[in-house]
């Protein structure tokens, strides 16, 4: 399981270091996509294949799903690990994230999100204070 709040840099060379303790759970192969919020997601490949299974499920009649899947394969890249862990991040990844030198890498379970720190700060300030109206919305699924 991916879980943890990392602070890293995205160096000249547009690599950007997998926090170390989370490495082993990548092998030295990763997908990288568009996430949501304006964030990168980066999944180890086990976990890739296994949304890509459920994506190729979704009705393609239906416009949303439609376009969802299209951002997800059309963004995504197979990266490698090099021995220091890290991945190049492509350029139209980081632009699309609005990536500047300083990112934060959050584990999601399944997966990692890469935000620009600037906006990771201001989306999690947000989400801290709507956390009674996000936990009565788990409850009323029954997850909380």
């Amino acid at each position: 399981m991916l879980i943890g709040e990392y602070n890293h840099s995205i160096d000249a060379k547009k690599r950007l270091a997998i926090p170390a303790k989370l490495r082993k759970l990548f092998g030295d192969r990763a997908i990288i996509t568009r996430g949501l919020n304006n964030c990168l997601f980066l999944y180890p490949i086990e976990q890739w294949q296994e949304l890509t299974k459920k994506l190729g499920q979704l009705p393609v009649g239906q416009g949303d799903t439609r376009s969802f899947s299209r951002l997800m394969f059309s963004g995504a890249m197979e990266v490698e690990l090099d021995q220091l862990g890290r991945v190049l991040v492509p350029d139209y990844l980081k632009s699309y994230a609005e990536l500047s030198q300083r990112v934060v890498i959050i584990g999601v379970y399944d997966r990692l999100e890469v935000w620009d720190e600037k906006r990771w700060r201001h989306y999690k300030e947000e989400a801290e204070k709507n956390t009674d109206m996000i936990a009565e919305k788990l409850g009323e699924l029954g997850l909380y």
